[in-house]
């Protein structure tokens, strides 16, 4: 059942949740000018293990709960289920841009040589791109759960002791506390106020649900990118026909887990139709892309997808038509009641836990089979060929110089392995049985 905090009308009431600075911080900016109709309601704690008490004093008052990082959620959400939705403000290569600076200016800091906790390689690696320096003498320690923050001090201590970094970055304010006591040169990585206004945003939009018992409608559209539309669906395409249905299928199971509805939009497209609650549940908190990844996965294809929220199924379906206009094949975008917009991210890539117990799998056999479809595709394109790649078995028997026999044996395997789909025959004035064509999903090279 939803909990009403203390705000009346459709006054949202956002619990702060977090050390003392991003607390203040964060209750400072939810008063400037132009903010949405919510009321801040902060609790600061001294150290971590506190997070969940500190919660648990206001929680009778919130509608939900944003807590100023991941380490605080995870520590929250370690002693039980939690009684209000929550979210929490992401850590991003964009909070190394301010702490680099001032450390270079004050000259505590070489930004080519120093440790980094917290945020994603990938990040670091881009940011330093942008600012067109070297990561080779970069060292990241990512942030996995409460267990890494017992890591980080160790990490940053052992390298600037051994004279590999200058300086340590830091997200956590007790492991920066830690390294200054030691007498490295450790450097705060604060979230910038873009990041701060989005994760206010989310939490409203969470507290929105809550309110209306999670029954709001939220609308989906789903649609396949302009490269898939190469005109009008028909007899002669039959490969486009094929990605629509495994499309329709995808969906279908996916909105199944969440209890939503899936229906055809438009030609290229589908709306699924849900409740605020079921899309937070499949968005981790309305913080990442729903179904980008699953589709990416089973079909090795790319989607657009806008989601639409309304006082009516009318406005939502609207907001969605809106929002999937302004969609990428990488982050789908979110238009709320009030006209608002925000981006949803693909999820990360989830790291091994184990690298070597990942290869002793049946990804042997699909790794043969991405080398045989990668062949076929690059073979293909050397004998001129162009537009879909369809292929028959005397096709694949003349291009990799196999027997007919093999060659039908090999297409099946791609086909089982999900690297290729069988065309539809069409019909034929002509005597005898009409080959079985194949069309070749190249988009799984990831090319």
């Amino acid at each position: 059942m939803a909990r009403l905090g203390l705000g009346t009308g459709s006054e949202i009431v956002i619990g702060v949740v977090g050390p003392l600075d991003l607390v203040e911080r964060i209750m400072f900016m939810g008063r400037e000018p132009g903010t949405r109709d919510w009321r801040l309601v902060g609790s600061a704690h001294n150290a971590e293990q506190e997070t969940r008490e500190r919660l648990m004093k206001i929680v009778d008052g919130i509608d939900v709960a944003l807590f100023t990082g991941p380490l605080q959620y995870d520590l929250a959400r370690a002693e039980g289920e939690l009684p209000v939705p929550a979210t929490y403000v992401p850590v991003s290569g964009a909070s190394m841009y301010s702490a680099l600076l001032g450390g270079t200016v004050a000259g505590t800091c070489d930004p080519a040589r120093v440790s980094v906790d917290s945020i994603a390689e990938a990040d670091v690696k881009e940011s330093y791109d942008e600012m067109n320096v070297s990561t080779a003498g970069v060292h990241v320690l990512e942030y996995q759960g409460p267990t890494s923050v017992k890591e980080f001090l160790a990490f940053h201590e052992r390298l600037y002791r051994s004279g590999k970094t200058s300086a340590a970055l830091t997200t956590v304010r007790t492991v920066a506390q830690g390294l200054q006591a030691a007498g490295v040169p450790a450097l705060r990585m604060l979230p910038t106020a873009r990041t701060l206004r989005t994760a206010l945003n989310t939490a409203a939009l969470l507290g929105t649900g809550s309110k209306l018992e999670e029954s709001q409608i939220a609308i989906a559209i789903v649609q396949l990118p302009q490269a898939y539309r190469q005109g009008h669906i028909g007899p002669s395409n039959y490969w486009q026909q094929e990605l629509r249905l495994s499309l329709h299928r995808t969906l279908l199971i996916e909105a199944q887990r969440m209890g939503a509805t899936v229906m055809p939009w438009a030609e290229h497209s589908y709306l699924i139709v849900a409740t605020v609650g079921s899309l937070a549940q499949a968005t981790d908190g309305l913080r990442a892309a729903p179904f980008l990844d699953s589709i990416r996965e089973e079909l090795g294809a790319t989607v657009e997808i806008g989601i639409g929220l309304g006082r009516s199924a009318r406005d939502a379906e609207v907001n969605a038509a809106t929002a999937v206009g302004q969609a990428s094949a990488t982050e789908a975008v979110l238009i709320d009641a009030n006209g608002d917009v925000m981006s949803l991210p693909a999820r990360p890539h989830q790291r091994q836990a184990d690298p070597a117990a990942a290869t002793v799998t049946a990804s042997s056999a699909r790794s043969k089979g991405v080398q045989v479809l990668g062949k076929l595709i690059d073979r293909l394109g050397v004998d001129g060929g162009s537009g879909p790649e369809v292929v028959d078995a005397e096709a694949v028997s003349e291009l990799l110089g196999i027997s007919a026999r093999s060659a039908r044996r090999t297409l099946n395997e791609l086909v089982e392995q999900g690297l290729a789909w069988p065309v539809p025959v069409a019909r034929s004035a002509q005597v005898g049985r009409p080959r079985q064509q194949y069309r070749l999903v190249a988009e799984k090279l990831g090319r």
